[in-house]
């Protein structure tokens, strides 16, 4: 991949426009009308959308989004029926689907790769691969135009963060707390360390998630990154029965959180 793909380049232009970022998260197959919620939450104000495949034993998941992808794979959602959907969701921002390695390996890097460019999917997060073994993956998807984004973590080493964003492509994740996904009352002050690490090693857009819930969350979180990934909270709300409409107000009250 030659320069900045489009995850990267459609953040960086947000970015530079003074913009903080908004990923949401949501669940392929988590309700019926799930593609209507991407579009809705893409309406309010995302500027991408991170969007899970269900998957039988994720290591990442909290109970909320383990209950997302429960309720998925017992609608029936595949990997390929929500890659299919994805390419007809017409969106106007890029998706980044979040995955897990054991799905990738069962498809073949090129054939999943080629999968997620040909549905207009911008970029991959595939937290169980690790920076020694991601090369094989993270090759094929850079020959087809798939982004690898990759985390770092309160513990990184700055060597080891300089490695992962020399690796990473679209944007640098960066954790916000140790642990699985899942709404918290606060934050870690870790999360200003990690996100300052990240900094001193790469001008790639850095987005903070797992454990940012309120909009008063993403506003402090957003003071030291570039943006910030939402998920538990905006999944529970759709699993509650927000629908849409419902997840659209969330995703639209983070944005006026984030614009101040």
């Amino acid at each position: 991949m030659s320069g900045p793909g489009r995850l990267e380049a459609a953040l960086r232009d947000r970015r530079a426009e003074g913009r903080k970022l908004l990923i949401p998260y949501v669940m392929a197959g988590m309700v019926a009308d799930w593609v209507p919620v991407l579009q809705a939450v893409a309406a309010a104000g995302a500027d991408a959308i991170e969007v899970g495949l269900p998957f039988s034993d994720p290591m990442l998941d909290g109970p909320v989004i383990q209950a997302a992808g429960q309720a998925a794979l017992q609608a029936g959602t595949t990997v390929a029926g929500a890659i299919d959907r994805l390419a007809t969701a017409d969106l106007g921002v890029p998706v980044v689907v979040m995955t897990y390695y054991n799905l990738v390996f069962r498809t073949g890097h090129r054939r999943f790769a080629a999968a997620l460019a040909n549905a207009g999917v911008a970029g991959a997060l595939v937290p169980d691969l690790s920076l020694e073994e991601v090369d094989p993956w993270a090759g094929a998807a850079d020959d087809a135009g798939v982004e690898t984004v990759l985390m770092v973590a309160p513990p990184t080493p700055l060597d080891r963060a300089r490695q992962l964003a020399r690796r990473a492509r679209g944007f640098l994740y960066a954790v916000a707390r140790m642990g699985v996904t899942g709404e918290r009352a606060d934050l870690d002050a870790e999360v200003s360390a990690t996100v300052e690490r990240a900094r001193q090693v790469t001008d790639l857009p850095i987005c903070a998630g797992i454990g940012i819930s309120t909009p008063a969350q993403a506003r402090a979180v957003s003071q030291v990154a570039d943006g910030v990934v939402v998920g538990s909270a905006l999944v529970r709300r759709v699993l509650e029965g927000a629908g849409p409409e419902g997840a659209g107000s969330f995703v639209a009250e983070l944005r006026a959180a984030l614009d101040g």
